[in-house]
């Protein structure tokens, strides 16, 4: 083992820093600053794209996802969401100078209630015994498909609205069977549905792309956690109708008015790169939606660490460059060190 030593600037505070990581010989880490190591809170393991619809991964796949997000500085991964043979393995046998793995297991969804061939389909009367099943097999989280356009054998149906995916009484019985067990929940949610999901108890929001103000003070009351996974929506379509460029635009003028106010509330806004995205842009996209780069920089760091009970360990990214200068930096660390161990 080595000791790596830092001397520098320690962010997202911005303050004068030395810290040892590792035991053994000292060496010194090349970079003049330092982050405790990025935390991607919305990530798919076993979940790739391909020809724009989601597929599932095998665990060599999963595990070289691992790898990429370790070198990019990330040292621990919420995966809310795959094939639970594969996440729950990673999650219960972690390994030196890879990412900590948080895992919530399956989705939990009915039939044809989210995109195919990525989950087994969980029917309302079973919901309860699956749950109680996925803690039993290591799982801290779980990931309910709260809403969903209704699917076809293309995948969602064109035109078509989201529509809950079950009764709230039945979501209800997952949270109270989840928090009886220590665990938490998951939600994803698009709709007006999350004013509902978080008076029930949810303990984090995925996406919600139309959480109102009243909604992050309960949220936050209970200091709760949102990740709106924004790099999801890509890039504006230069063939979208006027319609969807409308809808675009609404929804970007409302997660600008709504994320600085999470902070304000109590709510820990967290970086997840879902399907497509990373960390680095995910922070980007946060500055570009009314966060500062600080408060960014927290929402990937501190903020999500204290937010998923990452307890204190030796890790630590260095840069050359200030990510408070540009956060497209986060995605070029100088050095990697992972629970002691230099991995870059």
């Amino acid at each position: 083992m080595t000791r790596w030593v830092f001397d520098g600037i320690g962010l997202p505070a911005g303050e004068s820093l030395r810290v040892e990581v590792g035991s053994g010989a000292a060496e010194v880490l090349p970079g003049r600053f330092a982050l405790p190591g990025l935390v991607d809170s919305h990530c798919h393991l076993t979940v790739g794209v391909r020809e724009r619809k989601p597929v599932s991964l095998d665990e060599a796949a999963a595990r070289a996802m691992l790898a990429v997000l370790g070198q990019a500085g990330v040292r621990a991964v919420r995966d809310v969401g795959g094939n639970r043979s594969i996440t729950l393995k990673l999650a219960t046998d972690p390994e030196d100078g890879r990412p900590v793995v948080l895992a919530a297991g399956r989705f939990f969804a009915p039939e044809a209630s989210y995109f195919a061939g990525i989950y087994e389909p969980v029917p309302a009367e079973s919901l309860v015994a699956a749950v109680e099943a996925e803690l039993d097999a290591g799982a801290t989280w779980i990931k309910l498909v709260a809403d969903f356009p209704p699917v076809g054998p293309d995948g969602p149906i064109p035109g078509s609205a989201m529509t809950p995916n079950y009764e709230m009484s039945a979501v209800e019985d997952v949270i109270a069977t989840a928090h009886a067990r220590g665990a938490r929940v998951a939600a994803h949610v698009q709709t007006g549905l999350v004013s509902e999901l978080i008076r029930a108890g949810i303990d984090s929001v995925e996406h919600g792309e139309v959480i109102t103000a009243d909604d992050l003070k309960t949220l936050g009351a209970r200091g709760g956690g949102w990740t709106p996974t924004l790099s999801a929506y890509g890039p504006p379509d230069p063939n979208a109708t006027p319609q969807q460029a409308e809808r675009r635009r609404a929804r970007t003028e409302h997660m600008t008015e709504m994320l600085p106010l999470a902070g304000q509330y109590g709510v820990h806004v967290l970086t997840g790169s879902d399907m497509v995205g990373t960390v680095a842009g995910e922070v980007d996209q946060l500055v570009r939606h009314g966060l500062t780069v600080a408060q960014a920089l927290e929402a990937a760091t501190t903020s999500a660490a204290g937010f998923l009970g990452l307890t204190a360990t030796d890790d630590l990214v260095t840069y050359d460059a200030d990510p408070r200068e540009h956060p497209d930096i986060l995605a070029t660390p100088t050095a990697v060190v992972l629970r002691g161990h230099r991995i870059r």
